[in-house]
């Protein structure tokens, strides 16, 4: 919060001149990129951007080879991909920070600027209850990881055979000291919450899914009547891009409960605070 006050005040951040980080974006983004850009030269840094044709990786490079080349060239690599075992490969021969800008089970960095926009506009996130009403995806995998680690009530509504990571689920149940519910009736989970949170029905990689899940998440749709069951004033997330009409209303997202702008604008504040704090560990 302290980045993007002292922005707003016209300070310039050069704490990462002269650094360099790698973007290795196997799935694209307009957000996630452009708010890492952004955050990169808003700290005095450069960045090199890489798609997933640019990189040897669509030539069956080891990863443990690249993360050991890429390392001598950049200070950090930020890391958007599939599968949540690339990145893990890529951090244990790294010898620069890898960072995980979404696979297909986390989507770490997007959850800490929600969590800073809830803390903003509602004070300690610890003393709040979050819902979760949709998919049980990677963004929800990591809600519930916050969620044990932070300490916050959190309900998940899902419809049966779209649940969370049934692991990782079972993990933070045991680890948190609040309640970690899983439910299916949306209308229970936002009950009395301070916080709804949706995200699209179909993530990257399940279009050919698209209009069987519509049919299935009806009922999970984030409209009026669903926000008005949780407490007054709840405040609604969505990480973007939406599907307005299916899993959010377009009177809900453009209504003064939803802060989704909030949200996005809030990455590129968390990202510099998550370039400036592992890359000047490294010294």
């Amino acid at each position: 919060m302290q980045l993007k006050k002292e922005a707003r005040e016209g300070v310039r951040h050069s704490q990462l001149a002269g650094k360099v980080i790698g973007m290795i974006f196997e799935k694209p983004s307009t957000r996630t990129r452009v708010s890492f850009e952004s955050a990169m030269y808003g700290l005095g840094g450069q960045v090199i951007y890489l798609s997933g044709r640019d990189t040897q990786l669509a030539r069956n490079e080891p990863l443990k080879d690249m993360a050991r080349v890429m390392s001598r060239y950049v200070d950090a690599i930020v890391v958007r991909t599939f599968g949540q075992e690339v990145v893990e490969e890529l951090g244990r021969y790294s010898t620069v920070p890898v960072i995980n800008a979404l696979t297909d089970l986390f989507h770490p960095c997007q959850i800490l600027s929600d969590i800073m926009t809830v803390e903003e506009l509602k004070g300690d996130i610890t003393k709040l209850k979050v819902a979760w009403v949709g998919d049980g995806n990677n963004m929800a995998n990591s809600w519930i990881q916050a969620a044990s680690r932070m300490g916050f009530e959190l309900k998940i509504a899902c419809p049966e055979g779209y649940d969370p990571d049934p692991e990782i689920l079972t993990a933070a149940i045991k680890e948190s000291e609040k309640p970690i519910t899983l439910l299916r009736d949306p209308v229970e989970a936002v009950r009395d919450v301070d916080i709804i949170n949706c995200d699209v029905w179909a993530s990257m990689g399940q279009e050919h899914e698209q209009d069987e899940r519509i049919g299935v998440f009806q009922p999970y749709q984030v409209n009026v009547a669903l926000v008005a069951a949780a407490a007054p004033g709840a405040t609604v997330l969505h990480c973007l891009p939406a599907h307005r009409g299916e899993e959010i209303t377009d009177e809900v997202l453009e209504g003064e409960q939803c802060c989704a702008f909030d949200q996005a604008e809030n990455k590129m504040h968390i990202h510099k605070a998550i370039l400036e704090k592992h890359i000047l560990a490294q010294g």
